[in-house]
């Protein structure tokens, strides 16, 4: 008896590391991906949360990853937290353009002008990073501008203006929940988020043909990044935040994360007498 409990611990030892996930199917696909993280030159972040459900995968979750032009989710989604209280509009114009056409260059085309005119506009990287602690948001570090994260010395392990996988999920969370913004704002920037025209190698690339992404990407000189939402043929949705540094071939990386990501979870939700949840 004494021989069976050592072996029952030890296999527990060993699964350990997989307990983040609640089911065999979600087990399976955490596995699959820390094989694809060890196999890799790459230096590899991952998460992904069921919004419905709360179910999880992650692989290095509490690692924090610069976020490059990833924070500009952040800045979107402080900017429309501000229009939610009264504070702006979409319709205001600043340095005579329009919030919306800002909005559109900074999300859709990754323009790092518009960006630091809208993270001026709302009170700088102290500002956001204090939005998103504010709201419970935690492991997302927001430092410097745009401008003064380009012009700094690159070192990809710097911990500022980074995110943790997890953070960057949470983040993602909060917003589809409209927790940190109202439902209306949500839907906007969901809709902008699926217009985006960089990064079409990385998260979607893999993915079955039609399937409805928003995402926002971030790069750097040895750094891809990509994070939003997938959903899936139930009508789950599924956050997702995949860091990539040093290596090579980072984009095919995380587009063969995100391909895991989506035949694991929709691999769970086709099983036997699982009720579909809606989308909230």
């Amino acid at each position: 008896m004494r021989f069976s409990a050592l072996i029952l611990s030890l296999l527990a030892l060993v699964a350990a590391p997989a307990a983040a996930a609640s089911s065999p199917d979600l087990v399976s696909v955490e596995q699959q991906l820390s094989s694809m993280v060890a196999d890799s030159s790459t230096d590899v972040g991952i998460a992904a949360l069921d919004l419905n459900t709360g179910e999880t995968v992650s692989i290095k979750g509490d690692t924090p990853f610069p976020m490059a032009s990833t924070v500009k989710v952040a800045i979107a989604a402080l900017y429309l937290s501000q229009v939610d209280h009264g504070q702006k509009t979409l319709d205001d114009t600043i340095h005579g353009q329009s919030v919306r056409k800002l909005m559109n260059r900074m999300l859709i085309y990754s323009d790092n002008h518009a960006a630091d005119i809208l993270f001026k506009d709302v009170g700088g990287p102290d500002a956001v990073h204090h939005f998103l602690t504010r709201n419970g948001i935690q492991g997302v570090h927001v430092d410097r501008t745009i401008a003064q994260l380009l012009a700094a010395k690159r070192d990809l392990w710097d911990t500022r203006d980074s995110s943790t996988p997890k953070g960057m999920i949470e983040l993602l969370r909060s917003i589809y929940k409209a927790q940190i913004i109202s439902p209306r704002s949500r839907d906007y920037l969901l809709g902008v988020m699926a217009k985006c025209e960089t990064g079409k190698n990385r998260i979607k690339w893999l993915l079955p043909a039609g399937t409805p992404v928003e995402h926002k990407t971030g790069t750097l000189n040895g750094l891809a990044d990509d994070v939003g939402f997938i959903s899936m043929p139930d009508g789950h949705r599924i956050a997702v935040a995949i860091f990539a540094r040093g290596g090579s071939n980072r984009p095919h990386m995380i587009a063969e994360a995100a391909r895991a990501i989506y035949d694991g979870f929709k691999t769970l939700f086709s099983w036997p007498f699982r009720p579909a949840l809606t989308a909230q």
